[in-house]
């Protein structure tokens, strides 16, 4: 594999802790601006929301740049934004930075997909893919736990001063790395719009909102649950996020070898144990140990869902493959910030932190019900290299 692929994953680690940090750091947040938890938690949906608009919007900006070109101002809207949210002195001024760091986000990882494609043999482009999206499952791993623990210690601005560094450090990877490619013909954008009337994809699109409103409504306010309910310290919270990452890595894994054989049983089965495991933590969250296990295994049911998610939105948006992987990454973003929404209402309207898990659950039961419509004649379909 190119080294350029490295610089790729980096980058991706840097947007995936910046987007996701913000919830190990929430209560930090809150009580340095002087502002309610809820209110924090529309940070999250602040910048779920700049990806959603911004992804279709830069990607039209930057079509007839060079990719190497784009990836590269791309990465410098990302360090722009981090640095803003370091400088950040007051609630408003940080949503601002939040979303304009979020600018960069759908249409980076949309360039940085075709771009580690074509540095390889045409043999090895998932792989090379692959790669550079283990940038963000790294920052589930890695980079929320420690710029956690980072943030509580010296702040939580230090926290993005240093995804800021590794901003400029991937900026220069990239410039060093990445070769200068002749461009492809743009796609046909008239082509790819007609190819959107399929019911059935916008059913597949509305899957990935509700399993990421149904994860994120959850995940947003996972901080003060566990040091508000379960009684964690400030340290063992940034272990939790450690334990949850490494459980959506085991789940990544499990889920994209299930939908290889199935799409249909695998997201039927990952929605129905994302709303047993979120319902299940309304109890467990008041005990240590139980609650560490049924965030693992809410974890592993959680980022069990996205490849087969992907491999759904893919079958039924073939015929326009850069609209709808522009468009997935728009409502996995859509149902972020709604996810974030409705965790932080139900805490706004005085349900208390313990209903947060049940309205998760409600979310995942949604997500469900679409699921059984999509999968309604009984064709659930496999993974198309299994397909004959």
């Amino acid at each position: 594999m190119p080294v350029s692929l490295l610089a790729l994953a980096m980058s991706a680690f840097a947007i995936g802790t910046t987007e996701f940090v913000i919830m190990g750091l929430l209560p930090d947040v809150a009580g340095d601006l002087s502002i309610s938890i809820p209110a924090a938690g529309w940070l999250i949906s602040g910048y779920a929301l700049g990806v959603a608009i911004g992804a279709p919007i830069m990607a039209l900006l930057t079509a007839k740049l060079p990719r190497k070109l784009s990836l590269i101002l791309l990465m410098v809207i990302f360090i722009v934004g981090n640095i803003l949210c370091a400088l950040a002195l007051n609630y408003h001024f940080l949503m601002l930075a939040r979303i304009i760091t979020a600018l960069c986000h759908g249409a980076f990882f949309g360039i940085g997909a075709v771009v580690a494609a074509s540095l390889v043999a045409p043999n090895r482009k998932a792989s090379a893919v692959a790669l550079m999206f283990t940038g963000l499952t790294l920052a589930n791993v890695l980079g929320v736990p420690i710029g956690t623990w980072f943030g509580q210690l010296y702040g939580w601005r230090s926290t993005f001063w240093g995804v800021a560094i590794i901003g400029v450090v991937a900026f220069i990877a990239l410039i060093v790395s990445l070769p200068s490619q002749k461009e492809e013909t743009p796609p046909n954008l008239k082509r790819e719009v007609s190819a959107l009337v399929n019911g059935k994809l916008w059913l597949s699109l509305a899957m990935t909102v509700f399993f990421a409103a149904a994860m994120f409504a959850l995940f947003s306010y996972i901080a003060p649950m566990l040091l508000q309910v379960t009684g964690v310290t400030h340290q063992g919270v940034s272990w939790t996020l450690f334990l949850i990452g490494a459980g959506l890595t085991v789940g990544n894994i499990l889920g994209g070898r299930l939908a290889d054989w199935k799409v249909s049983f695998s997201l039927i089965l990952s929605f129905s144990l994302i709303a047993i495991f979120s319902l299940l933590f309304r109890w467990t969250s008041h005990g240590l140990w139980l609650a560490e296990i049924t965030l693992f295994l809410w974890a592993m049911a959680a980022f069990a869902t996205v490849p087969a998610l992907q491999i759904n939105v893919v079958l039924h948006g073939k015929d326009a493959p850069n609209l709808v992987s522009t468009l997935n990454i728009a409502a996995f973003n859509v149902g972020n910030a709604f996810g974030a929404w409705v965790g932080g209402s139900v805490i706004a309207h005085g349900f208390g932190l313990t209903a947060v898990p049940v309205a998760a659950a409600g979310l995942a039961v949604i997500g469900l019900v679409i699921c059984l419509i999509n999968f309604s004649n009984g064709t659930g379909h496999q993974h198309p290299a299994t397909e004959h």
